[in-house]
């Protein structure tokens, strides 16, 4: 079988990630990566030039002759099959709001009209590159998840994402699903987590690696608090797991990292529930972000 082979971009407010992804075995050539920080709000044509500098650096170094397309990872509110950017007072891309991506990146190079640029949501391509790492994962239903400044989810079946149905949330979003006396990401999100810790101990702590080395240095508080994260958790997302029959959990994001402090008291609720389930926890984001993304360019 031909090789074939694309660039793959995790695009966020700050930076670029960018490698060459080889799309028959679905492999990133970490070697390959080329990373970028930036300020996102400069004007247009300059944040373009960081872009197309990324792109080209990768086709210099790389030698893989044809490219089958390139694919981005990209931070919402966007319009993924179209390419146009609707970001909005984030503090990120500024000026891009209103512009389509693909027509900014064919004034940069000569691809023709058919060359596939095609775009994934960030938090989805996280979920979608876990499953393609190991492709015995395909044939699974997997929910995979981000913790950290927010609660991103998706819903995966045979590689593909599901947005619709009776068996996942309004467009497979769990964020803002109602809980308790908010929503979702209320409780399980970096802020939840710092909350619990304040009501328990009337103490805000500065940022969650404070609250972490609290907890591995043995403060009751700083522990109870990581508990209570992993019950809330398991509240909020043990019922979808039944209703879409999940037989796969990855867990990403920067509170993954403490996936130990929290993930005890969320494996007793999924046992005193009846639910089993392959639960991975994930600590390498950004290439898995750039498989995820990669993975529409994928052909079985």
């Amino acid at each position: 079988m031909e090789k074939r082979f694309a660039i793959a971009m995790d695009v966020g407010g700050s930076h670029i990630t960018s490698a060459i992804v080889d799309l028959s075995e679905m492999k990133v050539f970490e070697e390959s990566m080329f990373k970028v920080s930036f300020n996102s709000n400069l004007p247009t044509a300059e944040v373009m030039d960081y872009w197309e500098n990324a792109i080209r650096t990768l086709l210099e170094k790389s030698e893989v002759g044809k490219l089958s397309g390139i694919a981005l990872a990209v931070p919402g509110p966007f319009d993924y099959e179209d390419g146009t950017c609707w970001i909005k007072d984030q503090d990120k891309y500024n000026h891009f709001y209103g512009l389509n991506i693909k027509d900014l990146l064919r004034e940069r190079f000569d691809f023709d009209a058919n060359f596939p640029i095609v775009f994934e949501n960030d938090a989805k391509s996280f979920g979608k590159g876990e499953v393609y790492k190991n492709m015995e994962n395909l044939p699974k239903n997997v929910l995979a998840i981000t913790l950290g400044t927010g609660l991103g989810a998706c819903f995966i079946e045979n590689g593909k994402i599901v947005n619709t149905g009776s068996t996942v949330p309004k467009n497979g979003e769990i964020w803002n699903l109602p809980y308790k006396n908010g929503m979702a990401e209320d409780a399980v999100s970096l802020r939840g987590l710092l909350s619990n810790y304040q009501n328990l101990s009337g103490i805000l702590a500065s940022n969650g690696l404070e609250l972490y080395t609290l907890a591995v240095k043995g403060n009751q508080k700083a522990l109870e608090a990581f508990n209570l994260f992993g019950e809330d958790l398991a509240e909020i997302i043990l019922p979808w797991i039944k209703s879409f029959d999940a037989n796969m959990l990855v867990i990403g994001g920067k509170v993954a990292n403490a996936g130990d402090l929290f993930l005890n008291s969320f494996k007793e609720k999924a046992k005193q529930s009846g639910i089993e389930i392959e639960l991975l926890l994930s600590t390498d984001n950004e290439t898995t972000a750039l498989l995820g993304a990669a993975s529409l360019l994928y052909k079985a």
